[in-house]
């Protein structure tokens, strides 16, 4: 025969109380003294009693499941995101559901509201500008975005950008570099903050930068800019790319030109994600943290969830890798006499 599950008529049966006092313990809408609890544990676990989340979820309006919306699955900077995130929700008993916006600005705000009404909170990387992002206020729900907002009260984890590139161009400054060009993604709002940090350095050595654009961040992106960075007017000693990928695709769209790297030119990206340690050659980058960043982001919100919230920015600081993509900058021929 079939064994049924036991129910909550059980678990108040075997405890001697009223199936509501067993429903307010599950669901932690009330406590009750210590022998009630007592005996409430110790017949839930001889029966193995299980609630029923979703029963569960229309009692308390909470489903226990935190959203967490990504601009690019295949992106390791965003799965190492995802991976940290996790990591907090399982510690605090959520489940994260995951959507990817595949870089499409147009779908994520139906996909965020669509996922809001699904969740108890909001975890967003969003390439939305600032101006087109005040609905966010209006999903009633606790939000951490990816990313600092200058003008919205919400929450928010991210790198300072500014730092990240200063650090790489000092570092290419000190490797005797002087023609620098930066390969960038201008629809990410993070992008501008990127370049300023590239220019605050070179200010300082009264040098000019050279920037490029790419349609996505992506391999495949950089492969199709890297000629025309390199066989362009202005051929640069030392090419910065907004992150890895874009500087994986270049390396090997140089390589394919007969350009060495280091040799010819001196290759970063950003982000640090785990491929760089095994590229040819591998990649100097700038460790975002991006475990970090989740683990972060994610106690934030389950912070807000428990009535403690704070809008602030918490900043993590970038750290600069040096890996075999940089080297000194080759002395120029000498002229014929």
């Amino acid at each position: 025969m079939k064994r049924t599950s036991a129910t909550i008529r059980d678990v108040a049966a075997l405890s001697g109380v009223s199936v509501a006092t067993v429903s307010k313990y599950i669901n932690g809408t009330k406590r009750f003294t210590e022998p009630v609890e007592a005996k409430l544990k110790a017949a839930i676990e001889q029966l193995g009693y299980q609630s029923n989340p979703l029963a569960r979820s229309m009692v308390t309006k909470q489903t226990r499941t935190i959203g967490l919306t990504i601009l690019d699955i295949s992106n390791p900077h965003f799965t190492n995101v995802v991976k940290g995130a996790n990591r907090v929700a399982l510690k605090h008993d959520y489940t994260l559901l995951l959507v990817d916006v595949d870089e499409n600005q147009a779908r994520e705000r139906p996909l965020v509201e669509a996922l809001a009404r699904r969740v108890d909170g909001l975890i967003l990387s969003s390439r939305l500008p600032e101006e087109a992002s005040d609905w966010l206020l209006d999903l009633d729900k606790p939000v951490v975005l990816l990313r600092r907002s200058e003008t919205l009260p919400i929450a928010s984890v991210g790198i300072d950008n500014r730092l990240a590139t200063f650090m790489l161009t000092r570092h290419l400054l000190d490797l005797g570099h002087r023609d620098f060009a930066y390969l960038g993604f201008g629809q990410a709002r993070i992008n501008d903050e990127r370049i300023a940090g590239v220019r605050d350095c070179l200010a300082q050595a009264g040098l000019e930068l050279d920037v490029h654009d790419v349609h996505a961040p992506t391999t495949r992106a950089g492969e199709q800019a890297c000629s025309r960075v390199m066989l362009g007017p202005r051929r640069p000693q030392a090419v910065i790319c907004y992150n890895d990928l874009i500087a994986f695709g270049f390396i090997k769209a140089a390589t394919a030109l007969g350009i060495n790297v280091p040799r010819d030119v001196s290759v970063t990206g950003i982000d640090n994600v785990p491929y760089g340690e095994i590229s040819a050659p591998t990649l100097t980058s700038v460790d975002t943290q991006s475990e970090m960043m989740g683990e972060i982001a994610m106690q934030k919100l389950i912070d807000a969830l428990a009535g403690k919230e704070a809008i602030e920015h918490v900043t993590i600081e970038p750290c600069l890798v040096v890996r075999e993509s940089t080297a000194l900058a080759a002395k120029p021929a000498k002229k014929a006499l």
